[in-house]
């Protein structure tokens, strides 16, 4: 295969950024196998922060014909296992999260903390609307959808969430991607958006993805509720 010449963030997440040009098949008869001694029920507990008896009592549910795999690649297994698990046990934990609200507030300098020494190479220039100057971007899309927000009549104010802005979930704190202000004649509504994605197919999220922004819903809708009293 060959590289693209220009690799954007969505490329590599997809696995996109090396063009297939030619394939082949081969067999082979010999089963790679790991001969190097793994703590299994150890090792995923560990991650999991579960005791070794309920892990276990997972693995113990698991087919045979995935289970086999842990031989071939014994590491894999451990990861791939201990995260699958991670995320079920966060999204029982979304189901009953519940937010109150503090007295804490940010201050205006989580928009200037860890902003030096930026590269402005592909940032995007916003005078008009948004918090800062330039807008820096993770991918094209999120380029063209900040230039967008920039010259928008019903936008009032946004910004790109900087990175000090962070929900805590079960599964680990969650940085939205954008806050938006429109005007709709006297009412001013904010918006945030969880994830500025590439194309329908890039908005297949991984659990553990899904499950923060689950959690950031329900933040927003305390929000909400405080608003309205």
């Amino acid at each position: 295969g060959v590289q693209r010449d220009i690799i954007e963030a969505e490329h590599l997440e997809s696995g996109e950024s090396f063009k297939v040009t030619r394939t082949k098949s081969s067999e082979s008869t010999l089963s790679a196998s790991s001969t190097v001694p793994y703590d299994l029920i150890g090792e995923i507990a560990e991650k999991t922060k579960l005791t070794r008896r309920t892990v276990a009592s997972i693995l113990h549910r698991v087919r045979p014909d995935t289970f086999a795999k842990f031989k071939q690649n014994p590491e894999q297994f451990i990861t791939e296992a201990a995260r699958l698990i991670r995320e079920q046990a966060a999204a029982t934990m979304v189901e009953h999260i519940e937010y109150d609200i503090l007295d804490d507030r940010y201050d205006a300098s989580i928009f200037t903390e860890n902003q030096t020494a930026q590269d402005l190479s592909k940032a995007v220039h916003t005078p008009n609307k948004s918090v800062y100057e330039y807008v820096l971007d993770d991918s094209q899309v999120e380029r063209d959808f900040g230039a967008a927000l920039d010259i928008s009549d019903e936008v009032s104010v946004f910004t790109k969430l900087p990175r000090g802005f962070k929900i805590p979930t079960p599964l680990d704190d969650y940085n939205p991607d954008w806050a938006i202000a429109f005007q709709e004649g006297s009412v001013k509504h904010v918006y945030f958006v969880a994830e500025t994605k590439y194309s329908l197919s890039s908005l297949e999220l991984r659990g553990a993805e899904k499950a923060k922004i689950d959690c950031a819903n329900k933040l927003f809708e305390k929000l909400d509720q405080v608003a309205g009293t």
